[in-house]
């Protein structure tokens, strides 16, 4: 059946769902989930994709708009499927995500009334991101897959990474798309930037750049550097932290200074208290509390990662790094812990291993500071924590991806 062929439906959109989708109704009862449309719309559709339970539309037409849609900023939205709010206002935005994040914690993690701070903003609602991954068309220009994702299309603009990115992905331009996977750009500090080249070739691709900027190939997550060097100097909060390019390291740079600062807030350490910074990355939380604590213990799996975070915390006789999973390094830690221990946790979308989690319970940590960017995840795990003995004090969402679905969120955890 072609897609032309698949039966289409005029129905009412009732609320906006994690993923980007709003929901309404078919007239079997089941849910449908469709991409670019609002709350409270009348909008025809058709249906891209259908379970037993619910179905999947592609939007057609909007019958009757609802008064809170706007004209997005880009001309790619509605094809590009990287922002998913560019036809609401941003405090519209932030309500949304605020309802999201608080109905997840309810239907997943069954909380009533979960303790849900207001949202952070972000300073920057457009050119925030330091970090932006391009994939290329068949003839080498920087492109975005389409939304059915099943095409690479050139661009001709992208309101989302920081203004030195924005400057230069423009000036890229290959030979074909035969030798690179996908381009990704990060800016550093003072506007220093990192070509970053992945590819599944061991291979060197060519490629000439006429600009101070490092470029670097990365095969199986082995970096070689093309030009320049194999890291970033990013500053946080006056502090600078050394990223190297298969390293994660947040994309808000203003975002992850706010976060610091609650979680600096909302975990009273003394120079008595351990800190047990799992998925630690680069040491970004790590690097601001080895001050505070008579010992902080990291815990990454990453290589480039465990590299990244010696060099950032090499200032310091008090941290230990333990490279390896979560759940393979944890369990061996529980004796060396008490419950004056903190914990930040700070897991990728998948959230945290059951077997991770369990250990962490095990070691009956005072307080437990869960950073999120996934709310299905983080309900999820929240139950198994209260059913671990924690109570949880308070939820805060941070709108680190303005214009995006994305949605994180700092949970605080207490031992009852």
């Amino acid at each position: 059946m072609s897609s032309n062929d698949k039966p289409v439906f005029d129905i009412n959109l009732e609320k906006l769902t994690y993923g980007g989708e709003a929901m309404g109704r078919l007239p079997d009862g089941r849910a449908v989930f469709v991409p670019f449309g609002l709350p409270g719309e009348a909008v025809r559709v058709r249906l891209v994709q259908e379970k037993q339970n619910f179905a999947r539309g592609e939007l057609l037409e909007v019958l009757t708009a609802s008064p809170k849609r706007i004209d997005p900023k880009c001309k790619h939205f509605g094809k590009c499927g990287g922002c998913h709010y560019q036809d609401l206002s941003y405090e519209d935005q932030l309500q949304a995500k605020t309802e999201i994040l608080r109905d997840q914690l309810q239907r997943i993690g069954k909380i009533e009334n979960p303790p849900v701070k207001p949202i952070v903003p972000s300073p920057l609602q457009w050119n925030y991101r330091n970090h932006a991954q391009f994939h290329l068309t068949a003839e080498g220009k920087p492109g975005f897959v389409n939304l059915k994702g099943n095409s690479v299309f050139p661009i001709e603009e992208c309101h989302l990474p920081e203004t030195s990115i924005n400057s230069f992905w423009r000036n890229l331009q290959f030979e074909s798309n035969k030798d690179v996977e996908r381009v990704s750009l990060r800016a550093g500090h003072d506007e220093e930037l990192m070509v970053v080249l992945e590819s599944e070739n061991p291979e060197t691709p060519e490629l000439e750049i006429e600009a101070n900027v490092s470029v670097i190939h990365l095969f199986d997550e082995h970096p070689v550097v093309i030009a320049g060097q194999d890291y970033l100097t990013t500053a946080i909060l006056e502090k600078d932290f050394h990223v190297s390019a298969a390293s994660f390291f947040q994309v808000n740079t203003k975002m992850a200074e706010k976060m610091v600062k609650h979680l600096l807030a909302c975990l009273p350490v003394s120079m008595s208290t351990s800190l047990l910074d799992v998925y630690c990355g680069a040491g970004l939380f790590s690097k601001f509390f080895a001050p505070k604590c008579k010992l902080v213990i990291g815990i990454e799996s990453s290589e480039s990662a465990c590299e990244d975070f010696a060099f950032n915390l090499d200032e310091f006789d008090n941290v230990e790094l333990y490279e390896g999973t979560a759940e393979e390094i944890l369990p061996g830690l529980a004796g060396r812990l008490d419950s004056s221990t903190y914990v930040i946790v700070d897991p990728p979308r998948a959230g945290i291993e059951k077997r991770a989690l369990d250990a962490i319970i095990s070691i009956k940590p005072q307080v437990i500071a869960y950073v999120s960017c996934d709310p299905s995840t983080l309900a999820r795990d929240a139950a198994r924590l209260i059913l671990g003995g924690y109570r949880l004090v308070e939820v805060t969402p941070f709108d680190l991806f303005p214009q995006t679905y994305h949605i994180e969120s700092i949970s605080i955890f207490e031992s009852m």
